[in-house]
């Protein structure tokens, strides 16, 4: 069969419709081609929350000649490499003392959430826990697009393939952490918190203990959800039903962690949130680990789930082909190493923050603009047709989109995404490079404003609003 005047040829997205092609960039800004137009645009979400250095750092270019001088490929399970191991170690040395023992490095989030829920079944195999095979995880979530990672998310994307994912009596989801919709009006911030652990408390009974294997939860949710901070108790919480119940405690840091959300200059998001005691048996990352640079992501593991293996098999069974790959652990260390020593994890935190207070500030009178919310680096605006019910646009109004073209058109890249309302409800996040600056955030923020008050007036010229 043959297909005239085919437009792309990448079967992602609109399979025929060719997406606006980046050209080159510089620090925040990025330069793109679409239909034979080529503008510059700030770079305000670097791709899904993977931005760190910026583009074209002047040293990464070093880094890779070096590592391509000095790497090969070799099969982890039985020739490794020393650069997988220093990775690990710096990543290790850079978390709360006592957090985490081991590492695993493979390609994607999907991947690295993938190779989690394996993990923890071998866990509870090593300690003849052999009826533990559920996993709990959140109502309006994302962990991945892989069939495991799939079956641990709750999000419109994954309808389609429902018959196809792990049975839904394996993956119970329990409710999500919302207090913008979820918390009642006349309830305290610790009440809501309560009413959460119960709810949780009673999913864990209800499916019997003895079956459940992890409850996994984002730290700082992305996509789905929208960066709504886990309100003070909330993580702490599930911490003590894990342990009073023998479960895996797993936190998803794929997009807000390695130093994207992290007030002390460390690498984790939940350092906001946790004690090191109450700090996660298993963590994924991902993202800004390699900056783009390089496809890496991965798995830490807590001493606890190590010394289980230790004292049982002494394996972790399966390996992926290019797991622990020399040339893009070396990468991601040189780029840590560099993102470490000139304190942009210090930067985005602080940056980040103060781009948020400077979002709510600008966009308190916007009559659709229901929420600004997110932490350090990682931030959402929530969009509602009307302020004091809170109601959702229609889904085929399509509000998030029209923003995030709206701001593409003005010069600044955002996400948009639906579904944080329980499958409708329209947000747009915003995730900067590490290196942003004040003139930056400013620019951000004035960009993102207009573009949300000339939606606002083309919806009003509609009839909706």
């Amino acid at each position: 069969m043959t297909i005239e005047a085919q437009k792309s040829y990448i079967f992602q997205g609109k399979i025929d419709e060719q997406v606006p092609n980046v050209l080159k960039g510089e620090g925040v800004k990025i330069t793109v081609e679409h239909n034979g137009v080529t503008q510059e645009l700030i770079d305000g979400v670097t791709g899904a929350a993977v931005g760190a250095l910026g583009w074209g750092d002047p040293d990464v270019l070093d880094m890779i000649t070096e590592a391509a001088k000095v790497t090969s490929y070799s099969y982890p399970a039985y020739i490794g490499n020393k650069y997988s191991e220093a990775l690990a170690k710096f990543y290790i040395d850079h978390s709360p003392e006592g957090a985490f023992a081991s590492a695993l490095w493979c390609g994607s989030g999907s991947e690295s959430n993938e190779n989690a829920l394996k993990i923890i079944r071998q866990y509870h195999l090593e300690k003849n826990n052999v009826k533990k095979i559920k996993f709990i995880s959140r109502k309006t979530s994302y962990h991945g697009f892989t069939i495991g990672s799939m079956s641990i998310s709750s999000n419109p994307r994954t309808a389609t393939f429902k018959d196809i994912l792990l049975p839904s009596e394996q993956c119970p989801k329990m409710e999500v952490c919302y207090p913008y919709r979820n918390q009642k009006k006349n309830e305290t911030t610790e009440e809501y918190v309560a009413r959460l652990m119960t709810n949780l408390e009673e999913l864990i009974l209800k499916e019997d203990p003895e079956t459940v294997a992890a409850v996994i939860v984002e730290t700082l949710p992305g996509s789905s959800l929208g960066t709504s901070p886990p309100p003070p108790g909330y993580l702490p919480g599930i911490r003590k039903l894990c342990n009073k119940y023998d479960v895996i405690m797993m936190l998803d840091e794929v997009m807000c962690g390695t130093g994207r959300v992290t007030p002390n200059g460390g690498l984790n998001c939940w350092e906001n949130f946790l004690t090191v005691e109450e700090g996660p048996d298993i963590q994924t990352v991902g993202k800004t680990l390699g900056s783009g640079y390089v496809t890496i992501a991965g798995i830490l593991i807590s001493p606890k789930m190590r010394n289980v293996f230790l004292e049982g098999s002494g394996r972790s069974m399966g390996a992926h082909t290019y797991s622990g790959h020399g040339f893009n652990c070396l990468v991601a260390l040189k780029i840590q190493e560099k993102i470490q020593a000139q304190g942009l994890t210090k930067n985005i935190f602080k940056m980040g923050n103060l781009m948020g207070e400077k979002l709510k500030k600008t966009l308190e009178d916007s009559p659709v603009v229901g929420d600004v919310r997110g932490l350090g680096g990682f931030w959402s605006i929530e969009f509602v047709k009307n302020k004091d019910t809170k109601e959702s646009f229609p889904l085929a109004l399509d509000v998030t989109h029209r923003v995030q073209d709206q701001c593409f058109d003005n010069g600044l890249t955002v996400m948009g995404n639906q579904g944080c309302n329980d499958g409708t409800g329209d947000h747009v996040s915003i995730a900067p490079h590490f290196i942003v600056t004040e003139e930056d955030i400013d620019s951000i923020v004035t960009i993102l404003t207009k573009s949300v008050g000339e939606i606002v007036e083309q919806l009003k010229a509609e009839g909706e609003l």
